[in-house]
């Protein structure tokens, strides 16, 4: 929570009574209609709240002044006398959005009105199920919050993206940092001292670039994660979908080979033992060892030290071996995709995560799979786009889903 704002911290405050409850509904009321429906008059907010537009204009003066909200000045109204615009001061609050891959965070500092005003990518890290690692996590981002100088103040919470099983809702992680019996959450919270959630990193993602990237007004949509492991965020009807226990979307681990690759999983056989950023190491790696040529090694010579990164920059810079590789994941993760399209029947299906830099390289024989293996009458409405996010996707995510929380809360 903003530690400087006396309306928040009476949202936690079971002891307001009578006028001043009801005046702190009206409140929350107004600052929702402003968050969801953007900016308006007081005209308008009375007829919507049902409320005189004396009382609105009282408590709108009572929001400017806890620096809430701002008056925009005259509408654009041509016709008689114009009223102000009302609506949410952009940087009275923050939402902190945390993205954890395997080997670097992102970070991105959102405001009130939903704009992304701060994005640092690519921050080294090394991701482990220790206790070393998450304190160096928190410290990183104690560092980015320390830079913030006026702002940090205001932040009223952070997100962090995970990969694995996460339940938003009661703030635990199975997959990583799962030391005791208190919630992952809580254990931030402590060492950051702000309101902490945890979100699966695909679901936020989704989430991102359903509100701010390529959907526009599509409501049943699939995100498909491709990076260093293969996940989805589905929305169904506009909402996230978590299932019982906030663990949906784990369509990496669908048994889908007849190998004896072993996943990080324990399994074998999973999807994403061939159709990952992983797996795509494993095979290049491979492939050079039994005498494949490829402009990486002119750069890199010890193939143990090849990464993700230099083989998709490699691919984007026509090199045929890196080429290769991906379209061939590509056909196997789009038969897995075509198992999605007939169960779900979306209306999108959006490829985001780290593959999906290589553009046509993995999306044109992933489109051609999708259309050899899925029922023709249930793909022909579904639409195909690359992520217009980027790496600020699940950033973006994470800090909408922290700022709906303080909603949530309205």
């Amino acid at each position: 929570m903003a530690r400087n704002n006396s309306f928040l911290s009476d949202l936690y405050n079971e002891e307001i009574t009578g006028v001043a409850y009801k005046n702190l509904q009206l409140k929350k009321n107004i600052l929702s209609w402003f968050a969801n429906q953007g900016s308006t008059t007081i005209a308008d907010l009375s007829k919507v709240l049902n409320v005189s537009s004396p009382k609105i204009a009282e408590l709108i003066n009572e929001l400017i002044e806890a620096d809430l909200v701002k008056d925009y000045g005259k509408t654009e109204s041509a016709v008689g006398r114009r009223p102000n615009l009302y609506g949410l001061e952009s940087n009275s609050l923050f939402f902190l959005g945390v993205e954890v891959k395997n080997t670097h965070i992102n970070i991105g500092l959102l405001n009130f009105q939903k704009e992304l005003v701060k994005f640092q990518e690519k921050i080294p890290y090394e991701l482990s199920n220790t206790e070393a690692s998450l304190d160096e996590l928190c410290r990183l981002i104690n560092q980015f919050i320390k830079e913030l100088k006026g702002a940090a103040r205001k932040i009223s919470g952070i997100c962090i993206n995970l990969s694995g099983r996460i339940n938003y809702r009661t703030g635990y992680s199975y997959s990583y940092f799962y030391f005791n019996e208190e919630p992952l959450t809580r254990v931030i919270e402590k060492k950051l001292g702000i309101k902490t959630y945890v979100e699966n990193d695909s679901r936020s993602m989704a989430y991102g670039e359903f509100c701010s990237g390529v959907v526009k007004n599509e409501k049943n949509v699939i995100f498909i994660n491709a990076d260093y492991g293969i996940a989805l965020g589905v929305m169904i009807n506009g909402e996230l979908y978590y299932g019982k226990s906030g663990f949906a979307g784990e369509f990496g681990h669908i048994p889908f080979f007849d190998n004896e690759i072993l996943c990080h999983c324990g399994k074998k056989g999973c999807l994403e033992t061939e159709t990952s950023g992983q797996a795509l190491i494993r095979q290049f790696r491979q492939r050079l060892k039994e005498g494949a040529t490829s402009s990486i090694t002119k750069k890199i010579p010890n193939v143990k030290d090849i990464t993700l990164e230099d083989i998709l920059d490699a691919a984007n810079h026509d090199d045929t071996l890196a080429i290769e590789l991906i379209a061939s994941i590509g056909e196997k993760l789009g038969k897995g995709i075509a198992i999605l399209i007939n169960l779900y029947n979306p209306e999108l299906i959006i490829l985001g995560g780290a593959l999906s830099g290589t553009g046509e390289a993995i999306f044109l024989p992933l489109r051609s799979a999708i259309n050899k293996y899925s029922l023709s009458l249930v793909n022909n409405d579904t639409q195909y786009k690359l992520s217009r996010l980027g790496s600020k996707a699940g950033v973006i995510g994470a800090s909408l889903l922290a700022r709906n929380k303080l909603f949530d809360m309205l």
